[in-house]
């Protein structure tokens, strides 16, 4: 939050300079609001904000301008402007930032400043300004793009890990209300790996654009690497929970071996996140599980047993791309399913 409202401060007080004094506009208003609109609406499209803003702006001062100096000011006045101005932006871009600042605009038109002098292209140019004075604060005042993605994958890595050690609770202590929560508790997973996108995005732009981050991107390719396998993984973590769920209700209950599969899957993505997060290779998330999937699959398995081993073996996948390793390798990497008659089954 911090850096963003310093972007804010010192981006609005530039553009109101600038507009000022380098363009002659004697109430530049629009400079520091595009300011605003660009560094604190959202995060991850400020580019197209930028353009969003700039087009949108223009678009209502423009309809504002005509109108009035037609029809004069007014409450009728107003309503027809803005009903015509946002009619128009809804035509050309359904986006809601376009849509409302093409609304506000014909609003400040109609109503604050009908005569204030200033011309359609004065406030254009006023919001030109501040939208490339704001995508220059964020370039030169970043945020950590690495603490956004790292803060937001282990948001991802703790729910994984937590539904895990939940489910492997519920199989050692054979307790169905256990597995009950732990399957609750993943249901709730998906806000977590929203988010993470959202941050990944936000990362991404901030390296596009700031300077100061140009050099280290390929520490964010990590992230960008993990981002769709711990997706999948989570995914996977729900169906297990189900299963998990469905097996302690089975006359074969699944035995205490798949806990402490659960738990070693558990810890390798606790260590890939401590990995990704200090700037490594996830060379030992990806030694760890390496080491799960050679394991042997427990015998006498019932058939929600079964199904929880398959999507052991599909989360270890999710996790080996997470770490790098392409999707064949990854599954190379598992014991195969397939034996000679008499021998015991590999996880």
């Amino acid at each position: 939050m911090a850096p963003s409202i310093a972007q804010c401060a010192v981006g609005a007080a530039l553009a109101w300079i600038v507009a000022i004094e380098l363009l002659g506009h004697p109430s530049p208003f629009f400079a520091p609001i595009s300011v605003l609109v660009c560094v604190g609406v959202g995060l991850g499209q400020r580019l197209r904000r930028v353009t969003e803003l700039v087009v949108g702006v223009s678009l209502g001062v423009g309809i504002g301008d005509l109108l009035v100096s037609w029809i004069g000011s007014g409450a009728w006045q107003l309503a027809l402007v803005v009903a015509l101005a946002m009619s128009v932006a809804v035509l050309l871009n359904s986006g809601a930032l376009f849509v409302a600042q093409a609304g506000s605009s014909a609003v400040l038109v109609a109503v604050l400043v009908p005569g204030d002098g200033a011309g359609g292209l004065d406030r254009m140019a006023d919001a030109l300004t501040g939208g490339v004075i704001g995508i220059a604060a964020v370039a030169l005042l970043p945020a950590s793009p690495f603490t956004i993605a790292a803060k937001h994958l282990s948001g991802v890595l703790d729910a994984l890990s937590t539904v895990l050690e939940q489910a492997a609770e519920a199989i050692e202590k054979q307790d169905a209300d256990l597995a009950a929560e732990a399957l609750e508790q993943a249901r709730t997973t998906q806000a977590a790996v929203e988010e993470f996108e959202a941050a990944l995005e936000t990362s991404k732009e901030i390296t596009l654009i700031s300077p100061l981050h140009w050099h280290r991107r390929a520490r964010l390719a990590r992230y960008e690497t993990a981002a769709v396998p711990v997706d999948l993984a989570l995914r996977n973590a729900r169906v297990l929970s189900r299963r998990t769920l469905s097996a302690l209700g089975e006359a074969a209950p699944p035995p205490a071996a798949l806990a402490e599969v659960m738990r070693e899957v558990s810890e390798a993505a606790l260590l890939l996140q401590l990995e990704l997060s200090a700037g490594r290779e996830p060379t030992l998330a990806r030694q760890a599980l390496l080491a799960v999937a050679a394991r042997e699959r427990p015998a006498g398995l019932g058939f929600s047993a079964h199904v929880i081993i398959a999507q052991l073996r599909s989360l270890v996948v999710d996790l080996l791309q997470a770490t790098g390793m392409d999707h064949e390798a990854a599954t190379a990497a598992l014991t195969p399913l397939e034996e000679p008659q008499g021998e015991s089954r590999p996880a």
